[in-house]
């Protein structure tokens, strides 16, 4: 106890002696010792690798992914640090969603959560980096990285620094600093995850009114069918049809009550939308039509079923481009009218059509519209502004096309080992996103660096 009653009363005499007294470093030598850092800090130097960054170079790489508030993580190892499973291991270990790159000796892989960066984006970047100097190749990752992540950085981060190879007697020395920079540090992060989590809640609170109209209004359509499946005439096509259109509705009631977050509700619009067709279907039956081909449904509003034509429209101030129609709206547009656009709450009790009152109809829109084809849609929109940015990825969703995988962890959360294995295994050489360190049987290397 001596040392440390002596740092307390003087830090930096203490210092000094503790810095000469230092024992040898010692490599860390599990996955475990690194996962553990990983969690507390963004950055860390296996002590036999400490001559390959500064701890300046360390402390300036650490407060860059802070600052980004990104789930992205670096490791610098010694070469001959046992590479066997070791990104899947590792991120097992840590249980963190996100970004992980590891220079090992004088090679360098990454790997992250496809929910974080595609497999593809992180090929890209590992290859981008590769054969640079330490200092240049994990500023040069982590520039970009922090950029394409989405989510944001782990709230274990902000308790106070990792393991970073600086000695014990430093810290104490300093440890007031420490402790009110640390607590500073973990309140400004706990408070930016609560006010994400409370515009996400009212976000998903608005958006419950939208859907509660449509699924309303989809069981007010199958009230008017007015079919029964053992009425004249009927056949087992047709009760096919009429049988998706019930579980589409209780889909869609089921994904609602048990949604979480705005992404969820894409689910409950693609229920819908299935639904919806199903009634289109069996109506043509019915009346001995010919059966519709699979449409998207109305742009100005899916409640108006599948679309019947594309047509050429203008939103204000934007570009002309052919959206799926309905045939009543295609017939005003022809007239020179304009179509019954759906109307959602924009704040402030206004009324505005969906893709102009805010980034939290994304999502809604993402399930009747998937598949790609919104962007195209929405461009020169409010809504698809918004969504074209990294901000409204890591909000609300994966993007264009996805619009959040409707279940699973953002950047930064905590899993644990609920995670896909692909993301982390392979060969060692394929430029990351979707490979391991080792080719083969694990060895670092793989023959393709």
């Amino acid at each position: 106890m001596r040392p440390l009653i002596a740092a307390l009363a003087a830090p930096f005499l203490v210092l000094g002696a503790t810095l000469a007294v230092a024992p040898p470093a010692a490599a860390a030598t599990d996955v475990s010792a690194v996962a553990d850092a990983l969690e507390k800090s963004p950055v860390y130097v296996d002590p036999a690798a400490a001559g390959q960054l500064t701890s300046a170079d360390t402390d300036a790489l650490t407060k860059k992914i802070k600052d980004a508030d990104k789930p992205v993580m670096v490791a610098v190892l010694p070469a001959d640090f046992p590479t066997q499973d070791l990104f899947t291991d590792l991120r097992t270990k840590t249980g963190v969603v996100g970004v992980y790159g590891i220079r090992l000796g004088d090679r360098f892989d990454a790997r992250a959560d496809h929910q974080v960066m595609s497999n593809q984006a992180v090929r890209n970047l590992t290859k981008s980096v590769q054969g640079e100097p330490v200092k240049q190749q994990l500023d040069d990752f982590v520039d970009t990285a922090v950029r394409t992540a989405k989510g944001s950085a782990p709230s274990s981060w902000g308790a106070g620094g990792g393991d970073d190879g600086v000695p014990v007697g430093a810290l104490i020395g300093v440890g007031g600093v420490v402790v009110v920079g640390g607590a500073g540090a973990y309140a400004l992060v706990r408070r930016n995850r609560r006010r994400r989590e409370a515009e996400q809640r009212e976000a998903l609170d608005k958006l419950r009114v939208v859907v509660d109209e449509d699924i309303t209004a989809f069981g007010e359509e199958l009230d008017r069918l007015d079919f029964h499946p053992a009425e004249a005439g009927a056949d087992d096509a047709m009760r096919a049809d009429y049988e998706r259109a019930l579980d589409a509705y209780e889909k869609a009631k089921q994904f609602m009550a048990a949604a979480q977050r705005p992404e969820d509700v894409r689910g409950v619009t693609q229920a819908l939308e299935d639904g919806r067709f199903s009634l289109a279907l069996l109506a043509a039956r019915r009346e001995g039509r010919p059966l519709p081909e699979r449409r998207a449904p109305c742009f100005f509003d899916p409640r108006h079923g599948p679309s019947v034509e594309d047509a050429e429209w203008t939103p204000p101030g934007g570009a002309p481009r052919e959206v799926p129609v309905c045939a009543a709206d295609a017939a005003r547009l022809r007239d020179g009218q304009e179509p019954m656009v759906r109307t959602v709450d924009a704040g402030a009790g206004e009324r505005r059509p969906y893709y102009d009152a805010g980034p939290m109809y994304g999502p809604w829109a993402g399930g009747y519209f998937g598949g790609g084809m919104l962007p195209g849609l929405l461009v020169g929109t409010m809504l698809g502004s918004m969504m074209a940015s990294p901000a409204y990825a890591s909000d609300y969703g994966a993007g264009y096309g996805d619009f959040g995988a409707g279940a699973g962890y953002d950047g930064g959360d905590y899993s644990g080992a609920d995670f896909d294995s692909s993301d982390f295994g392979g060969g060692f050489g394929d430029g990351g996103g979707g490979g391991d360190f080792g080719g083969g049987g694990g060895d670092f290397g793989g023959g393709g660096f």
